[in-house]
């Protein structure tokens, strides 16, 4: 690619001042434009900042933003899910940052920590409409172990439990 913002792309971790604020709202304006997704789903994500934030074990847990020129446009949480399983969640790439391969390297930098931290699975859930996504987590080796009707965020959607060993 030679998309001259390339190289002004970093990734680094979270932890600046307006990093969560700005998860919560990315995710929120985003996944309305694009999808039509109501407040609940936002709040969904103001909760897992929240406990982000507040409940953190740095030594299992971490998050990641991308940035282009200096400006926030992807993130990536790892968290611990029981005994020695991590969870993937809420990955985004804003609309303005796609095609950079940022979805794929903020999925790596999850991944490599939750090796280092011990983990030896980890799993994610998602749901079907999020096709980019998925074609990221199933480069990176995940499978999907079951799929589940549901509704959510204003819309009938269907919700995948995704897995890997690490």
């Amino acid at each position: 690619m030679s998309d001259p913002g390339e190289a002004n792309v970093t990734v680094r971790r979270l932890g600046e001042p307006g990093d969560l604020g700005w998860v919560v709202q990315a995710h929120g304006e985003v996944y309305a434009e694009q999808f039509g997704w109501d407040q609940s789903f936002e709040a969904l994500v103001a909760q897992i900042v929240a406990d982000y934030g507040t409940k953190r074990d740095p030594r299992r847990e971490a998050a990641w933003i991308a940035e282009l020129g200096g400006r926030r446009v992807g993130c990536v949480f790892c968290v611990a899910d029981p005994a020695e399983t991590a969870r993937l969640r809420i990955l985004l790439v804003h609309p303005s940052a796609r095609g950079l391969g940022l979805g794929s390297r903020l999925v790596d930098e999850c991944l490599r920590f939750a090796k280092e931290a011990g983990y030896r699975r980890i799993t994610l859930w998602t749901n079907d409409v999020l096709v980019s996504a998925r074609r990221i987590y199933e480069a990176a080796g995940f499978e999907l172990v079951d799929e589940e009707n549901h509704r959510s965020f204003g819309h009938d959607l269907v919700g995948q439990n995704w897995t890997r060993d690490l």
